[in-house]
């Protein structure tokens, strides 16, 4: 486990939002929960979290959208979707729109940080990948890797 991962936990059940963010944060995680995918998106533009827990049915923004809009902001964070059992083809959507993965409500905690785990695993994979990706340019070319780091 990595001890204090940044979870982000986006539900508009604020009962549930609240008691799964203090068992995330009994177990050594940094959790903030809000309860609309707008309050998502703000927190996501101020801060650095490493995985998104998303419930896909909220009123306003749904979590399909608030998926879209998460993956405009082009960061390495990962999104795990939540859903009710009725609604397994909406979160396979999320998954081809780009969702780590999901799970069904109501889910074990074992089971949801056992899919954060996996999340935290790629986001960091593609982190070091990004880093290698930028050393490799450097290497070819000094100076694209120049061009690159100016910005």
């Amino acid at each position: 486990m990595m001890i204090g991962s940044k979870i982000l936990l986006v539900d508009d059940e604020v009962i549930f939002a609240k008691n799964m963010s203090r068992l995330l944060d009994a177990r050594g995680y940094q959790s903030t929960a809000v309860n609309s995918g707008a309050e998502a998106i703000r927190e996501l533009e101020n801060g650095n979290f490493d995985v998104v827990v998303l419930d896909l049915k909220m009123p306003g923004m749904d979590g399909l959208t608030t998926l879209k809009e998460i993956k405009k902001l082009g960061l390495f964070t990962q999104t795990l979707m939540l859903t009710g059992h009725g609604s397994i083809d909406s979160a396979l959507e999320a998954v081809k729109l780009g969702a780590y993965d999901y799970l069904t409500k109501p889910c074990e905690i074992d089971e949801l940080t056992a899919k954060i785990e996996g999340a935290w695993d790629k986001k960091d994979d593609l982190e070091k990948k990004d880093i290698q990706d930028k050393i490799q340019k450097v290497v070819e070319s000094p100076r694209d890797a120049m061009r690159l780091f100016s910005k």
